[in-house]
């Protein structure tokens, strides 16, 4: 290859092919800081949506190594929401249990009476 030749990496085709046909957030920065080690990453987020091919995320992570940059494709977004829901599905169910449980322990005896209208 020539130096003038240069190849575009999947997540420069990915954004680029998305940014002028797709609705777009801004970008979002968040700064990570582990609290024992004291190391700092930058994540910069930004998610655009194409009518007809779904969301993408695309994520820019910094640290003192460098740059990693990701594009998670649509098949990927919804498996992340997918899993969020389940989790707060699965979370909703064990509290419930649990003031049930707090409920019952306390006196309380749950009477299953129609309701007059």
């Amino acid at each position: 290859m020539s130096d003038t030749t240069q190849t575009i990496d999947k997540f420069d085709r990915t954004y680029g092919a998305l940014h002028d046909v797709s609705l777009t957030t801004k970008p979002t920065t968040i700064e990570n800081v582990e609290p024992v080690t004291g190391r700092v990453e930058t994540f910069v987020i930004q998610t655009m949506r194409h009518a007809e091919r779904g969301d993408y995320v695309f994520v820019k992570r910094m640290d003192e190594n460098g740059v990693v940059r990701v594009a998670l494709p649509p098949k990927v977004t919804a498996a992340i929401i997918s899993q969020g829901r389940s989790l707060t599905k699965r979370n909703r169910s064990i509290r419930g249990r649990r003031v049930m449980r707090e409920r019952m322990d306390a006196g309380w005896v749950p009477s299953f009476t129609r309701v007059k209208r």
